[in-house]
């Protein structure tokens, strides 16, 4: 680095910019941390900056000269500002002679959250390790760093965030936060934390630093391009389980424009909550939080056909899963003592690792001949079609090549959606056909069944069918509540009783035990 280097007593610009005033302004003053070894580690500063012509000197001058040693690059992302930000930082660049200082303007405003993935991806193609967000305005203190990246130095998580909320510094009304912004920030905070199973003292704060490697397995595609991305990350690492602490930062508010609205801020995140919890639930596809959406979740309610294929199952068999998908179901197969096979058309199971193998295959006209092939070194006592039946355009083939791969006591356990159920018969009435994300009318189905049509469809494959059984329309999951709860309880009591009467206008699911029918002499 040049002897220039920018630090708190040594500030090299010319007379034209020194006479602005920029460096004579006088900021809160705040303890000196102790330098964090790199360790290897390549470190890089990422400042968003909009607007940011009277602030952005002060903000590079603030930043410790140990510190300008230890990371490898401080990057300045520009949002296409109306100001003369991108000549001021030039300037500095040049007059300073800063070596690590790079400025890109971006050719059209990104948005806050849009101009932080555009500087993610950037030091993520470069192959840096760590990425710190630090604000062009002034409101987060470039003295401490160090403290911010430490932690993720150390291994000791996976994204720092700074938090004003701590006393170390004085709290957030000594740095001069309003009362109404204080308050409001609590109350998100606190429904945050009650809604995503956390302990944070403020999501709100904009100095963050992020294990780079982390954040290449969060999938930005959809996220937002405004201020609630902040809400959004969070989210998604807590999901993904990623490490998050939090560490003491000073509160400054000064004379900076602030270009948030405070009421669409707070509306935007309690959306967000709300659109991820109904995504995780499966209740909802919201495109930021997709890839949380689990098409057939796990029916946790009695009288489910989990419950009823658990017990066709038994222990000690092995079983074949044909569109395991994650395999959470084949999870609990093989925690009851099963060995299992899963074959889905998804590259790869989550639960892969639990079985004696997993296939890639597509279904659509049948198992492939290779396919055929990799199965047949195995002979299974249990092959599940749950779900799948309804999903192929040829299911005939399906079954037919069951039978090839069952032993001579193998059966076939089957599950077809009921599409004369209650609810949809009540949608008739009414004139109303709508095709939803899942259920009895999901929009991938291409075949459907009655109870009568099914069990003929079964037969006509050439099974005989030993159990059938009726699942209880899972309320808990178009409620997004506990099955455990005492009113789901009751619910699934009452639901039951009518399903066992009424089978074909109660029943939610059809199900199956079906073995091949023994040749004729």
């Amino acid at each position: 680095m040049s002897d220039k280097l920018i630090n708190s007593s040594s500030f090299h610009l010319d007379s034209a910019i020194t006479e602005t005033g920029l460096v004579r302004s006088k900021l809160y003053s705040t303890p000196r941390v102790e330098i964090c070894d790199a360790r290897g580690k390549r470190i890089g500063i990422l400042i968003v900056a909009y607007n940011a012509v009277s602030t952005i000197a002060k903000v590079l001058e603030r930043i410790p000269t140990d510190v300008w040693e230890q990371v490898e690059e401080v990057v300045i992302f520009d949002d296409a500002s109306r100001d003369h930000t991108y000549q001021m930082a030039m300037g500095l660049k040049v007059l300073s002679n800063l070596e690590k200082l790079t400025v890109i303007k971006n050719e059209k405003n990104l948005g806050y959250g849009g101009n932080q993935k555009a500087g993610y991806d950037y030091f993520a193609a470069k192959g840096f390790d760590i990425a710190v967000l630090l604000h062009g305005d002034g409101q987060y203190a470039p003295e401490i760093l160090a403290s911010m990246y430490a932690p993720l130095v150390a291994g000791e998580a996976h994204a720092v965030f700074g938090s004003r909320m701590m006393s170390t510094y004085g709290g957030p009304l000594k740095g001069g936060m309003p009362l109404y912004k204080l308050v409001g920030n609590k109350i998100l905070t606190y429904v945050e934390n009650k809604a995503l199973g956390l302990t944070l003292t403020e999501f709100h704060s904009g100095y963050r630093a992020y294990d780079l490697h982390a954040l290449q397995h969060i999938d930005f595609s959809e996220m937002t391009n405004v201020f609630h991305f902040d809400t959004q990350i969070i989210i998604k690492l807590h999901h993904q389980g990623y490490k998050i602490i939090e560490v003491p930062i000073p509160t400054y508010y000064g004379d900076e424009i602030c270009y948030v609205d405070g009421v669409r801020y707070a509306q935007d995140v309690f959306l967000s909550v709300y659109r991820y919890r109904q995504t995780a639930k499966s209740l909802a596809v919201y495109p930021e939080y997709k890839e949380y959406f689990v098409h057939y979740p796990v029916k946790e309610s009695r009288r489910s056909s989990y419950e009823y294929f658990k017990r066709w199952i038994g222990s000690n068999k092995t079983v074949l899963d044909v569109g395991c998908g994650e395999g959470f179901f084949s999870s609990d197969v093989v925690e009851a003592g099963n060995r299992v096979v899963g074959v889905d058309m998804i590259p790869t199971s989550r639960n892969a690792n639990l079985m004696l193998d997993f296939v890639q295959a597509d279904l659509d006209e049948g198992f492939s001949e290779a396919v055929m092939m990799r199965l047949a070194t195995h002979r299974f006592d249990r092959i599940l079609l749950q779900d799948i039946l309804e999903h192929v355009r040829n299911p005939e083939n399906v079954l037919l090549q069951c039978k090839q791969l069952l032993n001579n006591a193998g059966q076939v356990l089957i599950s077809v959606p009921n599409v004369a159920n209650v609810t949809v018969r009540l949608s008739l009435l009414f004139g109303r056909f709508e095709y939803q994300e899942r259920g009895i009318l999901d929009r991938t189905h291409v075949r459907f069944f009655t109870k009568s049509s099914a069990r003929r469809f079964i037969e006509a494959a050439g099974y005989e069918i030993l159990q059938q059984k009726a699942s209880v329309i899972p309320i808990e999951l178009a409620f997004g509540l506990s099955p455990s709860s005492p009113l789901m309880k009751l619910a699934n009591s009452t639901l039951a009783v009518l399903t066992r009467l009424f089978p074909a206008f109660f029943g939610y699911q059809l199900l199956y035990a079906a073995r091949p029918k023994p040749a004729r002499a």
